[in-house]
Parts: C-alpha cells; sequence; structure tokens
C-alpha cells in the first residue's frame, strides 16, 4: 500500500502542477507511467490514494505556514498586528502587495486546490477502467467527486471563471481555458447531489470522513450561488433535520467539569471535537494528533496546525513596568496562552463592534472564550499579580503602536489553542520542541472544517435571499439562544448581519476570505472594518488574480487575467 500511495502522491503533484509550471519541471515526470491505467492494482491503493485527498484539504488550510491563515489576514475579521512593511505576501495588509499575479498566495490555493482535483481526477478514471469489482470502488468514487467539487468550489469563489477538468491530464498540456463560473457551479452541483445521494450518513462514518449532510451542506452553498435558494433550503432541511446530529447545548466533554466555562467552551476542548466525546454538532473535523503517523503535529520537531502562534499575543514575552521580565515565560495556561507569537490580530469590528457593549449578554465573548486581560505571574517582578491593563503598571515594552510594541498583547480567542490542557512534553525542558526551548506554537485539537451552526447560518441566508426574513431570524436565533444572546428580531436580519453573526459563532474557523468572496462583500467589508487594509482595497481585489506563471505556460491557449492586475 506505500508503494501505492508514494505513487499517488507523486502523480497529484505532477499532474496538479501541470497549469502553473515551468517547462523543465513539466518535462521531469513522465506522466503517461503514472496514468489511471497504472496507478491501481487493488482496492488498497484506491482507499489510499482517497485518504491521500482528505490529507491534501486539510493540509491546504492547516499546515504550518503563513499562507495557511492567508485567507483570514486582510479581511473584515483580522489584520497583521505587527504592521511590519505593511505585511508580507502571506501576512496580509498591502492588497497590491500580496494580491500581485506572481505572489505566494494566488499561487498557493490554485496549485493546492488543482492537485486536489488532479488526484480526484485520477481516482474516478482509475476506476472507469478498472478491472477490480465496480461495488468495491463506486463508494471511493464518490468521495473523490465530493473532493473535486470541494475544490473547485473554493477555486471558484476566489478566482471566478477557472478551467475546468473531469478527466486525467496523462500527457502535457498548454491550452487550458477558463470555463464560465456558472458552468463550474453546475458541475459542483452534480458531484455534490452525487455524493449527497451516495455518502453514508454521518452516524455510518469515521471521525473525520465526510457523510451524506456534509454534501448536502456544499451542494445547498452552491445551489445559493446560482439563485436556486428554495431548492438549498431543502438541502439544508437534510442536515439540519438529521436526527443523528444537533447544536450542543448543555456541557459535555472531558473537560466539562472545570469550573466557570460554558459549552461553547467546551466545543474546543481537546478531544472534544469527534462524535466519540458526545459532539453531535461537528459536520465534519480535520484530524490533529501529536506523534500519530499521519497525525500532522509531533513533539520532536516542526509544527503543522500553528494557530496558537499565529493568533494568541505574545503575553509572555511582556516586561513590566520596570522594563524588568513581567512573565515567567510560555505557559499552558488562560494568563499566558503558550506560545503566541502576535501576529492574527482581532481588527477593531470583531474586537469590539460586533459584541453587545462591554462583552456581555453573549458567551462567545465572555471571560472563558474571549480573553481580555492578563496577569504579572513573575513573583520576582514589583507588578506581580497585576494586571497589566492597570495603567499603573503598563508593561514598558508594550506602547500604543505596533511600532512601539502595542501587538504584544490584544483581545484574543481561547479556541485557538489548549490553555491548561497543552501535551505534557511542552512542560519538559528536555524535549526539543517544548516552551522553555522555543517550541510549539501548535493548537492540539481537532479543527472544524463544518460545524452544524454554519449550516443554520447558511439556511438563514437562503431564506433571506426568498424574502422568509422570519424564517431567516429563527435559523440564527437558534444560535443565539445557545449563546444566551439577543433573540434577533426579522426586521433586522441582513446579509450583513448573517456575516456579522458568522463571524461572532465561526470566527478562526471559517475561511473568511472565501465566505465573503462568495458574497461579493471582500472589498466592501475590508474597507469599513478593517483599518490596516482598508486603505489598499480596490473593487478589482473582489477576486484574487490567476498566477502569472499558469498563463506564461499556458502556450497554446490564452489564459485571461482577472480584471485589474
Amino acid at each position: 500500500m506505500k508503494t501505492i500511495f508514494n505513487k499517488f502522491l507523486v502523480l497529484s503533484l505532477s499532474i496538479g502542477m501541470l497549469v502553473s509550471c515551468s517547462d523543465a519541471v513539466l518535462d521531469e515526470v513522465p506522466l503517461d507511467f503514472y496514468s489511471p491505467e497504472s496507478a491501481f492494482s487493488n482496492v488498497a491503493g484506491f482507499e489510499a490514494a482517497l485518504t491521500g485527498l482528505y490529507a491534501k484539504e486539510r493540509g491546504v488550510y492547516y499546515s504550518g505556514g503563513d499562507v495557511n491563515f492567508s485567507l483570514l489576514f486582510g479581511t473584515d475579521t483580522f489584520m497583521e498586528a505587527r504592521f511590519v512593511g505593511f505585511g508580507t505576501d502571506e501576512k496580509i495588509i498591502d492588497f497590491q502587495k500580496a494580491f500581485a499575479p506572481t505572489k505566494y498566495v494566488p499561487k498557493y490555493y490554485w496549485d493546492e486546490n488543482y492537485k486536489i482535483i488532479s488526484a480526484a481526477n485520477v481516482i474516478i478514471k482509475g476506476a472507469e477502467v478498472s478491472t477490480l469489482p465496480q461495488a468495491s470502488l463506486a463508494p471511493l468514487v464518490v468521495e473523490a467527486k465530493f473532493f473535486r467539487a470541494k475544490a473547485y468550489r473554493d477555486l471558484v469563489y476566489l478566482y471566478g471563471d477557472v478551467p475546468l477538468t473531469l478527466e486525467p491530464v496523462t500527457v502535457r498540456k498548454d491550452d487550458f481555458v477558463r470555463a464560465p463560473k456558472k458552468e463550474v457551479l453546475e458541475q459542483m452541483v452534480k458531484d455534490f447531489q452525487e455524493a449527497a445521494e451516495k455518502l453514508p450518513a454521518i452516524s455510518a462514518v469515521k471521525d473525520g470522513k465526510i457523510s451524506n449532510i456534509v454534501a448536502y451542506h456544499y451542494l445547498a452553498e452552491t445551489l445559493i450561488t446560482l439563485g436556486k435558494n428554495a431548492e438549498a433550503v431543502v438541502a439544508l432541511n437534510k442536515v439540519i433535520g438529521d436526527p443523528n446530529v444537533k447544536l450542543m447545548t448543555a456541557r459535555f466533554g472531558r473537560r466539562s467539569s472545570v469550573f466557570g466555562k460554558d459549552v461553547y467552551w467546551d466545543l474546543f476542548q481537546r478531544g472534544n471535537q469527534n462524535r466519540a466525546s458526545g459532539n453531535k454538532e461537528a459536520l465534519w473535523v480535520a484530524q490533529i494528533e501529536e506523534d500519530v503517523p499521519g497525525g500532522f503535529v509531533d513533539t520532536k520537531g516542526r509544527n503543522n496546525n500553528v494557530l496558537e502562534r499565529m493568533h494568541v499575543p505574545a503575553i509572555w514575552s511582556l516586561t513590566d513596568n520596570k522594563g524588568k521580565p513581567g512573565f515567567l515565560g510560555k505557559a499552558s495556561s488562560d494568563n499566558v496562552g503558550g506560545n503566541g507569537v502576535s501576529f492574527l490580530q482581532p481588527t477593531p469590528y470583531l474586537d469590539t463592534t460586533v459584541w453587545p457593549a462591554g462583552w456581555t449578554s453573549d458567551i462567545r465573548c465572555n471571560n472563558a472564550n474571549f480573553l481580555k486581560d492578563s496577569f504579572y505571574d513573575n513573583p520576582a517582578s514589583v507588578a506581580f499579580g497585576k494586571s497589566i491593563n492597570d495603567p499603573l503598571y503598563r508593561s514598558s515594552n508594550r506602547g500604543t503602536t505596533p511600532a512601539a510594541g502595542s501587538w504584544r498583547f490584544y483581545r484574543w480567542f481561547v479556541k485557538a489553542t489548549t490553555p491548561g490542557d497543552h501535551p505534557t512534553f511542552l512542560n519538559d525542558p528536555t524535549q526539543v520542541n517544548s516552551f522553555n526551548q522555543g517550541g510549539s506554537g501548535g493548537t492540539y485539537h481537532d479543527m472544524y472544517i463544518l460545524r452544524l451552526s454554519e449550516s443554520l447560518l447558511l439556511r438563514a441566508e437562503a431564506y433571506l435571499n426568498l424574502g422568509n426574513t422570519t424564517a431567516a431570524a429563527a435559523d440564527i436565533n437558534i444560535v443565539r439562544n445557545r449563546a444566551l444572546a439577543t433573540p434577533v428580531t426579522p426586521a433586522e436580519v441582513t446579509v450583513d448581519y448573517i456575516l456579522d453573526e458568522r463571524a461572532r459563532e465561526l470566527c478562526l474557523e471559517e475561511q473568511r476570505s472565501i465566505t465573503l468572496r462568495r458574497l461579493g462583500k471582500f472589498v466592501s467589508r475590508v474597507k469599513l472594518y478593517n483599518p490596516y487594509s482598508a486603505p489598499f482595497a480596490l473593487p478589482y481585489h473582489e477576486l484574487m488574480p490567476i498566477p502569472q506563471n499558469t498563463i506564461e505556460a499556458n502556450l497554446g491557449a490564452v489564459m485571461p487575467q482577472n480584471p485589474g492586475y
């Protein structure tokens, strides 16, 4: 199986790079050697290839690079805390810089999603020409079609018209053309529809695997984009009405006895994301496990899934008012948050505007879930035990601007890490990746790709488009009632209100840039809510550019660039 799986990975990389690599790279691999006819000799080979699709999907959004957070940076919800050089190519502030056609972010999401599409096509075609029992291969083909549609979903919202390839590319090809967005969406409907009808129920799949209702959710989202809102409601009814799922409303899981916390906090504790914990809200979860083959994080070297590092502020680095160390160092606690490095800061909108005054009347912004203070923990400090926000003990290295160190503390969301419950190796000074040796920064819990609350908010969107604000408000209020928030009235429901509720409920979970671009709201909301990126946001940034090397390598046909670039 290992040989077949490695062959699959080479195939995925080789074919996926056809649309974006130089001639030299294209010529390195004899693609016909890895044709569907030769790639799979048994069912195990197909299963390994499908496992590769899950791994690739997880890797696109949860690997350990800055680029994995670039769909959060530069949106209405998050900004680059340090404001160094107007951001980097991945920690986005300046759109003219980060979204240039030669830059890494546009290239990354294009390449990675086409790798998934290419690999899925190989599985689909390989099953079609295989002499193996079709009954064994048919379920695997359905899953592959789901992943193909999911990759096109991300592409079409980020780039608009994109090449639509439904067959493996086994010979050199340089004449790709961009299919109209509507054509791509219609193909997505076909793939998602088949997956929805043929995938197993959520009660029958292993943790981390897709089920029929996951496909119904993405089918509904696609139907909304096509203006078929009534059909989208029908699809979402399949999700929300499934007897195997429900919004969690009571304490649950392995840390449910921790005093002063709540059910929203429970959702993000280690071991609480999968159904085995009693969690009936999770629909699709990326599996993260340390020191397990394929588990994605390890205790000995470089970590993936570094949400803690990106989002949690560098509290441990604060000095006291006398310039002496105010903290003992990195620590697994609400007070320090692990090994944050202060990059992914909430915008003023997500920090304050979107919440009730004083951060009251909504558990998602209470002191268990949204941390607003810290206390000096170094007994040798004159400020020991004092609040870092006490003006008498204001840190000497935390000024009021990024250049003066304002980034060393900002309000932050606990869901980004596991305070008080990091893996034990982090506190072992002999471990190379421990807090003591400057390592970690990883988030050691499984990551939600899709929760039931998102399906409720998506159905509210469909109802709003149908003019049924009463039904839309009812769905939003299911989410808000769990949060003990004031119910919304039908008159208050707008697409912007739904985006506000998504920010409150799904921040750090949804790929915000995709959501905003799907709704045509990316530029307008950045200009309204992100003070760092607003000066750089122009109308044409509603779409990313086609990568320049893709255009240059496509010698056999014109690959037009998106307007403005």
